[in-house]
Formats: structure tokens, sequence, C-alpha cells
């Protein structure tokens, strides 16, 4: 018999995530937890990502809303699933916030375009906002204002890995960018998607790139108004996370954002650097 937590590990270890790395420097109990958490997010994730046909993808997600309301009446049948059990007992996780990541994950099957900013902000707060207030929960906090932290910086991550994914989401025929954004810029959806080279060496769109960065530059800095000093050592994963990810931001800035045709990421060793610093100086 499969074992969950091992599975989970498995998931987790084998996705490459910089998630992984801020991971490592908890105590075994919420380490376990979270990246129980995480795998969840990967399974969903991946339903989406890999189904090629929308009707078989939301077929898979409504059996994964199945297994939720499964998973808390104590009859969980997926490894992911039976290792969330304690999980979201021990650290009031509710069924509606796993429920709102499946809702964001299936947004994708009804969007490939996001019209402005607070369309994508919705989808952002349901794939990864909820995520970080579970993520909180499981770290641990005594002030509740560390919630609205966890909520911002889930944002910020989410802007992070839409700025990064620009071409690989092109590839996918999805524009995470907002539609009016890009026309303001002189830019339209289907030239991201085919990926033009005239489109990634223009100036209009480096400066919207750059945009991006500092409104994910200016999410992260208003997330970390909001956490109370005395949450910080508990929320260390978090600070680790955002470290590593504000690096991958400045590499992509000072690469030009060329996005569109290159994806920027750090390697293993210095993830581990960054990580291991960044929890020395906490």
């Amino acid at each position: 018999m499969i074992d969950p937590h091992q599975y989970c590990q498995d998931k987790a270890a084998g996705s490459g995530s910089s998630f992984y790395y801020s991971f490592l420097f908890l105590p075994k109990e919420r380490r376990r937890a979270i990246t129980a958490l995480y795998a969840f997010c990967r399974e969903v994730d991946d339903v989406v990502d890999e189904c090629t046909d929308p009707g078989v993808a939301r077929t898979k997600l409504a059996w994964w809303r199945e297994e939720i309301a499964r998973l808390y009446a104590g009859k969980a049948q997926h490894p992911v699933a039976r290792a969330l059990t304690d999980v979201v007992h021990h650290f009031s996780i509710n069924d509606n916030q796993l429920l709102t990541v499946i809702d964001g994950m299936a947004m994708d099957l009804d969007y490939n375009r996001y019209p402005d900013y607070d369309t994508l902000k919705l989808y952002c707060h349901r794939v990864a906002g909820i995520v970080g207030l579970m993520s909180a929960r499981i770290f641990g906090y005594s002030d509740p204002r560390t919630l609205d932290y966890a909520a911002e910086l889930g944002l910020a991550f989410q802007l992070t890995n839409i700025i990064r994914d620009v071409g690989e989401d092109a590839r996918r025929n999805r524009v995470y960018l907002p539609l009016d954004e890009l026309a303001s810029a002189g830019i339209e959806a289907a030239q991201i998607v085919h990926a033009s080279e005239t489109v990634q060496s223009g100036d209009a769109f480096r400066q919207l790139m750059i945009r991006q960065v500092e409104r994910a530059q200016t999410a992260y800095e208003s997330a970390f108004t909001k956490l109370p000093a005395a949450d910080r050592k508990p929320q260390l994963p978090g600070i680790i996370m955002a470290a590593i990810y504000r690096t991958l931001l400045e590499e992509i800035r000072d690469d030009g954002c060329r996005v569109l045709t290159h994806r920027t990421s750090l390697p293993p060793a210095r993830k581990l650097w960054i990580a291991f610093k960044t929890w020395i100086k906490e």
C-alpha cells in the first residue's frame, strides 16, 4: 500500500519547485503537513495542465471536489487526501479553502485570457492567496494580521510565476498578462501566443514586463508590512520563499525581461544558499 506522506514527499521533491527549499527548515510535523498541502495543489494543477480535453479535466476536478468531501468524512481515497486527513483537522483548514483552490484551477478551463488585473487578481487569490492562508496556519501564527500577510504573499508568488512563465504559458495558448495592459502597450495577445521575436525585442514589451515585475515587488513589500514581528519566526518558510522569488524577479529584470522566449530559473544550489542565508539572518 502506498505511504501517503512518502507519495507527497516524492511529488514535492520531483516538482523542482522553489517552495521545496523553504520547507526544509520546518519541524517534521509541520514539514509533512505543508508538503501534503503542496502535493494537493500540484495534483489539481496537473489536472488542468496535463489534460488536453477540457471535458476530461472538468470530470477530474469534479472527482477532486468529491474527494474533499470524503476527506472531511474520514473516507479519503487518494494518497494526497489521506495525507491531508490529519492536517486539515490539526491546523483548522476548512473544506471551502481546498475547494476554492480547485475553483481557481477550473478558471484555466474557462479563461485563457484575462481582460484586466481585477480578473487576474481573483484567479491569483484562488490558486495562491488561499494557499498562503492555509500555509500560514500550518507554519503557526499568534496574530490574525498574519493571515492578511499570507494572502498578499500568495498573490506576490503567483504574479512572479506568471512573469516567469509567459513563454511557457503562451505555448499552451494561455496569456495571463491583462489584455487591457497589453492593448495599452500596443501588443496583441496573438503576438504573445506566437512568441513574436519582434515583440520580444521591442521596448514596449520590455516596459510592460518591467511594470509587471514592479507590481509583484510591490505585492511583496505590501505583504511584509502586514507581518507582525511576533510571527516572523514561525512564518520563516514564506520569508525564505520570498527571498528566492524576489531574486528570480531581479534576474528576469537584469536579463531584459526576455520571458517570451526564455525561462529564467535559479539553480538548486543557489536556491539552497538563499534559503540558508535567509534562515541565518532571521
